[in-house]
């Protein structure tokens, strides 16, 4: 049967498909819609599979936060290219994701797909529709019932950073302002912990080995060589524990200073409790 340029705009409208696969869709359904559907949805299905084992590392990394600051996630949708990244069908589908994450609380990434056949099945569209592969990367949910969550996205929405504060039940709102610059803190300067206690015994048996090894090239005694290594592990402190960290907007002071003055000045124990920092093509963890 002849279709029509109606029929084709029509079911292009229902499902966001090309045309010319609307057109071959309805063709091949003898112009049943629903047939034309499952068609371009099996399609969908295909290009998924032949995508998979692609490379998808530009994509979208969003955030969400209560009103009341105290529940909120951060979420990774990837793609293979930035042209699709910015396009409108993308961004649709990664807000999705950052609804559905943020009203069902799911434990992962496939407990997420699983609870939610619709979503599973829009990312399949979403790949069919836009031809490459597409991927929910990862996601963390947070709730601060003691405290507060600030979040921040970098411009182009390749980086976000999600961070909870503790012991804040009241001045919120006369925290926000510090919350967000520390939130740009650990943006820009990528910290890889809060505290040096938390800093992994592996990473601190690595950096004094190599501390040693240069001292020793360097001609250094054999006998100070741990004292050497020990004071460059507290410049490896400095630069990679978020409260030992010069503050970005004021090189006089730490991160760490910046919040012993506010609970100074408001009579208040504030304390960063940790954070999450969302980087396209960062190690997924």
């Amino acid at each position: 049967m002849a279709i029509t340029a109606a029929q084709v705009n029509e079911l292009r409208q229902k499902t966001g498909a090309g045309m010319m696969d609307c057109k071959n869709a309805l063709t091949e359904a003898n112009g049943d819609f629903d047939k034309a559907i499952e068609i371009l949805r099996k399609k969908g299905a295909a290009v998924a599979s032949k995508r998979a084992e692609k490379t998808a590392n530009e994509g979208l990394v969003l955030t969400k936060i209560s009103d009341d600051k105290q529940y909120g996630i951060i979420v990774e949708v990837n793609c293979e290219t930035d042209f699709v990244a910015r396009s409108d069908d993308f961004i649709k589908f990664a807000n999705e994701v950052l609804e559905t994450v943020y009203s069902t609380k799911p434990a992962d990434v496939k407990d997420l797909l699983e609870k939610n056949n619709s979503l599973q099945g829009k990312l399949t569209d979403v790949i069919g529709k836009i031809g490459e592969k597409i991927q929910i990367s990862r996601f963390a949910i947070e709730n601060a019932a003691n405290g507060m969550l600030v979040d921040y996205i970098h411009l182009g929405s390749k980086l976000g950073v999600l961070i909870k504060f503790d012991n804040i039940n009241s001045g919120k709102n006369e925290f926000a302002e510090i919350g967000k610059d520390i939130a740009m803190q650990v943006a820009a300067m990528k910290p890889i912990c809060v505290y040096r206690e938390e800093v992994p015994k592996d990473i601190i048996e690595k950096e004094m080995d190599i501390y040693k090894e240069l001292a020793r090239k360097e001609g250094k005694p054999e006998q100070i060589l741990e004292k050497i290594a020990q004071g460059r592990l507290n410049k490896f402190y400095q630069e990679n524990c978020l409260v030992e960290q010069v503050f970005i907007k004021d090189n006089t002071k730490t991160v760490g200073d910046l919040i012993k003055e506010f609970n100074s000045k408001q009579g208040m124990q504030v304390k960063i409790e940790h954070f999450r920092r969302f980087h396209l093509g960062d190690e997924k963890k």
